[in-house]
């Protein structure tokens, strides 16, 4: 059975892929998946600081200063 394939349609990103591909020694998959792990717990699961600072001040009904 083949594997799922992703394809990107940046001349860019296909680019640095391989070339990061070719410099660490590792599969094109592996060099994307790295990125988009790194890429998932920098910024995903991020609260924006505006909406942080908000939500202080809101559950301790007073402003803090940090």
């Amino acid at each position: 059975m083949a594997e799922p394939q992703l394809s990107v349609r940046s001349a860019k990103a296909r680019d640095l892929a391989h070339r990061l591909a070719r410099l660490e020694n590792r599969s094109i998959a592996e060099i994307v998946e790295r990125a988009l792990e790194s890429y998932e717990i920098r910024e995903a699961g991020r609260e924006a600081a505006t909406s942080f600072y908000a939500r202080l001040v809101q559950q301790c009904g007073t402003d803090i200063d940090l």
